[in-house]
């Protein structure tokens, strides 16, 4: 992305979701819904620090709207069901006019009602499965047919057929249950039989790869070639 489109484009969005009902406030508050703690602190700590950076970045320039953005941050420490609790918290407490957050589908499913029921708005940062669709959130990662479609698409195409077996490799939650799902369904239109598909799915924070390597390579070493698709 060129320099400075990143921070046009966040006080873009941020004008498109500050409803009226927050126009007499003193401030403009921003929910970052992140964790920073748990198993996806990893991941998501950066988007947290982005968000505050974009923040910071906003008010130098004298704010939004006239205002200043005044940041809201919680935790959810990657737990499905505190991020419902703190998404409830800043859109019903703090009155947070929009909210970043998520990083998994299954976070995101969990404050899907909240929001709904709030009418609340989430930006969703990251890829998603697709087959979702709601008012209350902005979807701004890739969909399957962005992403692990063209993906596999382009294995098979430069590998020029040889590729025999898959292997679908994911953590055990939403998001990579469904897009195997999908990417079954796509190697067995293309004439990939199922016996060639195999697929793994491990609990969060898994570290113990020997033996899943070790069936990995069995199963590839049965056909001439193998791919994997891991998430």
């Amino acid at each position: 992305m060129m320099p400075g489109v990143m921070p046009r484009l966040f006080g873009l969005l941020l004008m498109l979701a500050v409803s009226a009902a927050h126009a007499g406030e003193d401030t403009i508050k921003i929910g970052i819904l992140h964790s920073s703690s748990g198993t996806m602190a990893i991941s998501e700590s950066a988007l947290k620090n982005t968000v505050l950076m974009l923040i910071a970045d906003q008010n130098k320039k004298g704010g939004l709207l006239g205002r200043k953005l005044e940041p809201v941050v919680v935790d959810p420490a990657s737990d499905w069901n505190v991020f419902a609790e703190k998404a409830r918290q800043l859109l019903s407490n703090d009155k947070v006019a929009v909210v970043f957050g998520c990083w998994t589908s299954a976070s995101r499913k969990s404050v899907l009602p909240i929001f709904e029921e709030l009418n609340g708005l989430l930006f969703y940062p990251v890829q998603y499965e697709g087959e979702e669709s709601s008012r209350s959130i902005f979807y701004t990662g890739a969909a399957p047919n962005q992403q692990a479609i063209p993906a596999v698409r382009y294995l098979i195409s430069n590998e020029g057929g040889k590729v025999r077996r898959w292997v679908l490799l994911g953590t055990d939650y939403v998001y990579p249950r469904t897009i195997n799902r999908i990417l079954s369904a796509y190697l067995a239109a293309d004439g990939v039989s199922p016996d060639d598909i195999m697929t793994i799915y491990t609990p969060f924070g898994h570290y113990e790869w020997r033996e899943i390597v070790r069936r990995i390579k069995a199963f590839g070493s049965e056909g001439k070639n193998r791919s994997h698709i891991n998430r």
